[in-house]
């Protein structure tokens, strides 16, 4: 009895013994299954409303208590000689356009153009004592090397090498880790609720600027909610909602914290508006929210973030009262529908001119309630889709497939080059464009076939159609739910329209559909 008791036990423990060493050789040869690797859902994010007095030692207390999870970042990329640090780190005037880095990665140098090695800084903050470290991923996009360092070391002391573990181009987002972590235990960064931030609170902001590590700033939140670039996409921007703050961001901020008088971190500083080449404060700055980022990091952790695409764009135009009894709506609530690319969308059904109410049986409230349920949703799911057209309602099944950002600013770059029209003869509008006859050689030149009632020849650059995104070139091809089929018919539908009440414009633009939403002043 002892001894076959004692095989038994032997037995197992050789058993345990084999599957540990199994399970280290597999860890080195990078054999273990994903299912081990476990998910990260980051720092618990602190609810409690955000109260408290403002006294001499409030924002001393939060800077040493923050600063220990708040690193700086280096890197080393090679880039072509005529690269400049500004285009790699995404600062500058935003109205001038993104940075490469923001749109789309890395473009390809000539092959006679020599490349060299450049050196960058960021900052960001630890969420995990293992070593995870959140940033922005233009701070290391594109780099061969990373190093991070922390608040107690030296001046010129060696930094800590760190790898990318996921990155994310729509939030500018990436989560990095530690190669080799430090000798003594990390201290993870607190978030709190960005849904709490309103103008006026205040923050404070602690980064890597010009390469001044943890150097600390105070400001309020200047607004939230705003509306940034962050893609570029077939038919415009998808754009971020950020945080304005007016504390101090410089050159080497992206990526550090941006945190509430608890000092719990509720944005990531990512973006300046800046008046010169070198993109200094000048006291507008922008950080993503932090429930956002919270929202990603499972994803991040498996090395990407996969967001829902059903191929609409939608207006931008808020639905007034007056729209909603013009479109048969119970109320101003719903998200009207642009235009519609070849995909899910389309093949459901959708039209140009369809208000969207509900999605998945959810309600839909306006634009950003419905892209942020279809980014949310699985690819490859098919959602019920009730629609409002021509005052009835109606049911879409749509398949939500993936979204491929690469893909949509591929083609915003293949899209030919709108066709001026001849300019004589327009006719005013009120709308604050002009207009003019189809003639048959514009139409074989548009490829027509047939369709539009008439050519915008020019817009108002501060007037109602071109605030609404009318441009010279665009046929116009229905009003109000009406086809048009001559100069005529649009003349009179316009007319039509009392001052202050909106035309549902469709046009052709470049082969595409497009709904503009236009009120006449």
């Amino acid at each position: 009895m002892t001894t076959k008791r004692s095989t038994i036990v032997y037995g197992m423990l050789i058993a345990l013994a084999s599957m540990v060493v199994g399970m280290v050789i597999a860890s080195r040869l990078d054999l273990v299954p994903l299912s081990l690797a476990g998910t990260l859902n980051g720092p618990a994010v602190n609810h409690a409303p955000l109260t408290g007095a403002i006294d001499a030692t409030t924002f001393r207390s939060i800077a040493a208590a923050a600063s220990p999870s708040v690193v700086s970042i280096s890197i080393r990329a090679t880039r072509p000689a005529s690269s400049s640090l500004g285009e790699m780190f995404g600062f500058g005037d935003p109205s001038q356009g993104q940075s490469r880095s923001r749109r789309g990665g890395r473009d390809a140098a000539p092959p006679d153009v020599p490349e060299e090695t450049l050196e960058g800084a960021g900052s960001g903050f630890v969420i995990d004592k293992t070593g995870l470290i959140l940033t922005n991923n233009h701070v290391i996009d594109e780099a061969q090397t990373i190093d991070v360092n922390f608040s107690d070391q030296k001046p010129g002391e060696d930094g800590y090498p760190a790898e990318v573990v996921g990155r994310d181009e729509l939030s500018d987002t990436a989560l990095i880790r530690l190669k080799k972590l430090p000798d003594h235990p990390l201290v993870e960064a607190k978030f709190g609720d960005s849904d709490q931030m309103a103008p006026g609170d205040w923050v404070m902001a602690i980064g890597n600027p010009f390469r001044l590590s943890n150097s600390v700033t105070v400001g309020i939140v200047s607004a939230v909610g705003r509306p940034y670039p962050a893609s570029v996409s077939a038919h415009g921007s998808r754009f971020e909602e950020m945080i304005q703050t007016d504390a101090a961001i410089n050159k080497g901020n992206s990526g550090g914290p941006l945190l509430n008088i608890r000092g719990e971190v509720i944005g990531i500083n990512t973006m300046i508006y800046s008046d010169n080449s070198e993109g200094g404060n000048i006291g507008i700055g922008f950080a993503v929210p932090i429930n956002k980022v919270h929202d990603l990091l499972p994803q991040l952790m498996t090395g990407r973030v996969v967001r829902g695409r059903i191929g609409v764009t939608l207006d931008g135009t808020a639905i007034t009262k007056e729209d909603a009894q013009d479109l048969g709506l119970p109320s101003t609530a719903g998200a009207i529908v642009g235009s519609v690319d070849d995909g899910p969308a389309k093949d459901a059904g959708m039209k140009v001119g369809d208000v969207v109410v509900e999605y998945n049986g959810k309600p839909v409230s306006d634009n950003d309630s419905l892209i942020a349920m279809v980014t949310a949703t699985t690819p490859g799911t098919t959602v019920p889709v009730k629609v409002i057209r021509a005052k009835k309602p109606l049911t879409l099944n749509v398949k939500v497939e993936e979204l491929d950002l690469a893909a949509e600013q591929g083609q915003e770059t293949a899209a030919p080059a709108r066709q001026t029209p001849d300019q004589s003869l327009p006719q005013d509008t009120g709308f604050g464009m002009y207009i003019q006859e189809i003639t048959p050689s514009m139409a074989r030149g548009l490829n027509l076939n047939g369709k539009g009632g008439a050519i915008v020849s020019s817009v108002d650059p501060l007037g109602q159609a071109a605030r609404a995104g009318l441009a010279a070139g665009d046929v116009i091809l229905s009003i109000n739910d009406q086809d048009v089929s001559s100069l005529q018919q649009v003349t009179k539908a316009l007319d039509g329209i009392p001052a202050g009440r909106t035309a549902r414009i469709v046009v052709s633009r470049r082969g595409d559909t497009q709904l503009v939403i236009v009120r006449k002043r």
